[in-house]
């Protein structure tokens, strides 16, 4: 009976270490180009200001294959879209990336 004990607390302690090993972190693609968002006529009309969060996926010919707003008003999250979708990365292994931008409302804009 020691001895199973023995054998199941061996087999619980390797489990244990292999599941606390873990995968070397993901290093971030390099950007080659990239295209800032505008802030949007309607936006700035409206006063509006913010930051946008978006979660890209690189594909392994580093263009950006989709992006996923995890925050921001709607029309900032679209401008903000419609420029990383024109980014392009140092080719690689296809990842996720999560990019933020910050709209500021221009002061002194007349119309």
């Amino acid at each position: 009976m020691n001895r199973d004990v023995t054998n199941l607390l061996a087999v619980a302690a390797i489990a244990l270490a292999v599941s606390s090993v873990s995968a070397p972190a993901q290093e971030a693609r390099r950007i080659k180009s990239q295209v800032q968002p505008s802030l949007p006529e309607m936006a700035q009309h409206m006063g509006l200001k913010g930051t946008v969060r978006l979660e890209i996926e690189i594909a392994a010919d580093g263009t950006v294959k989709s992006t996923k707003a995890l925050g921001g008003h709607p029309l900032l999250v679209q401008s903000a879209e419609q420029a990383v979708r024109k980014w392009r990365y140092v080719p690689g292994p296809p990842s996720k990336a999560t990019v933020e931008f910050n709209f500021a409302r221009t002061e002194g804009v007349s119309r």
